[in-house]
């Protein structure tokens, strides 16, 4: 279980300590973007593949105080489906909050899509997919590892909006006025509006994805059935 949580607070601590802080502008002055970027890419996937390897191990030997109740594993299948439709259209949505499209801005209209619904969709869909394996997985490792990648997806949008806004200045300030990190926040003040049409064909992709991952994908990446 400690290989575990090492490997869960190198995970988090990388991004939280490095990737939006002015350590990153640092180690980018020296390096230059792309061999930093080279670096820290290879950094984040082998904590990835130890958390993974470290979480197999961990589950052999393992408390847990709470199941998959049939209650819920349906409460789970629906956060599931939310989580995969902000993480796919999030991807499939041209956004300054990513890497090297910082050119969306010069748009007139930076904020489309999934975007009026939140700034971060991919973070905040890995959010709600972890919060979601952690009602139906009660044990130690679970909590440290979906606990671990939950709490990494709701401080990461502050991580990424101050590292934007240094980099960006007021036009990233100006699209952050326009938007909300908080699901629905911006809809529900009026600064936008829920416009489905322009998220269109990645509804489609992303309930693709969905079932592909529901029915095939999980028992072969988690090795159990999620359906059953």
């Amino acid at each position: 279980m400690l290989n575990l949580a090492l490997a869960a607070a190198t995970f988090v601590l990388i991004h939280l300590l490095v990737s939006g802080t002015r350590v990153r502008d640092g180690l980018v002055a020296r390096l230059g973007e792309g061999p930093y970027m080279g670096l820290f890419s290879l950094a984040s996937v082998a904590a990835l593949v130890w958390m993974a390897s470290a979480y197999g191990g961990a589950r052999a030997d393992n408390l847990a105080w709470w199941g998959p109740e049939p209650a819920l594993r349906h409460a789970a299948y629906l956060l599931q489906l939310l989580a995969v439709l902000l993480v796919v259209t999030g991807l499939l949505t041209p956004s300054p909050t990513s890497v090297k499209q910082e050119g969306v801005l010069d748009r007139p209209d930076p904020a489309r899509g999934v975007l009026r619904i939140t700034r971060h969709p991919f973070l905040w869909g890995v959010a709600i997919w972890a919060a979601g394996h952690l009602l139906v997985n009660g044990d130690l490792a679970s909590l440290i590892l979906f606990g671990s990648l939950l709490a990494l997806s709701v401080l990461g949008p502050w991580s990424i909006d101050a590292k934007r806004v240094r980099a960006l200045g007021p036009k990233y300030r100006t699209f952050m006025e326009q938007t909300s990190n908080v699901p629905f926040g911006a809809i529900l003040t009026g600064k936008q509006r829920l416009r489905v049409g322009e998220i269109g064909w990645r509804l489609a992709v992303a309930l693709l994805v969905y079932l592909l991952l529901l029915l095939f994908g999980h028992p072969w990446i988690a090795g159990v059935p999620a359906v059953g």
